[in-house]
């Protein structure tokens, strides 16, 4: 007995298909992302997200008039616009990866070894010199092949680039970025 949809499932169907992939395959969006933790850290901090057009506003930057007002400034900007700062961030790793080519090379033996790996584990356990390497020590094996490749190729001045150019970037819109005349008023400090 067929209900509606034309199928004896206990529930309804669908309302909407997914959209079709290559060769006909059905892809979903949902289904690409992290799954657990990381993907809801990546939901609250889409939603999160305030207009780029607030953020990068001309007119709401100025000079903070004494230390207490910069350090209102640092910590309510960070707090308001963490979501803008993360996407900051991430553009500045894109960019050094993208200007370093053996940067990108190194990622791609790392990776690449992580995945031959993976398609190992998912056939047979590797056994070097009569014992059993676990996941784990698979994975930091694939480390160590991959650490002269991220050597040569100055991974950690990397590194430190996009750490420095994060801080003066962030602390520098932070600093600048007045508040709403509200936001001001509600994070009043005393002189002590």
């Amino acid at each position: 007995m067929a209900g509606k949809g034309g199928s004896d499932l206990p529930f309804p169907p669908p309302a909407e298909q997914e959209p079709a992939g290559p060769l006909g395959t059905k892809i979903s969006i949902p289904a690409l992302l992290p799954q657990g933790p990381a993907k809801k850290w990546l939901e609250e901090r889409r939603a999160a997200l305030r207009p780029w057009g607030s953020f990068a506003d001309q007119r709401r930057f100025g000079k903070p008039r004494n230390f207490g007002e910069l350090c209102q400034r640092l910590a309510r900007n960070v707090e308001y616009f963490q979501s803008n700062y993360v996407c900051v961030f991430l553009g500045l790793i894109l960019y050094c990866l993208i200007t370093s080519p053996l940067l990108l090379v190194a990622l791609a033996v790392f990776f690449g070894a992580c995945y031959l790996i993976y398609l190992r584990t998912q056939q047979s356990r590797l056994v070097l010199f009569g014992r059993e390497l676990g996941t784990a020590h698979q994975y930091g094996l694939a480390g160590g092949v991959s650490f002269p490749f991220f050597w040569l190729a100055g991974a950690g001045s990397a590194v430190f680039w996009v750490l420095g150019a994060t801080l003066v970037v962030i602390g520098s819109h932070a600093a600048f970025h007045e508040l709403e005349s509200g936001e001001a008023d509600e994070l009043q400090m005393e002189p002590v």
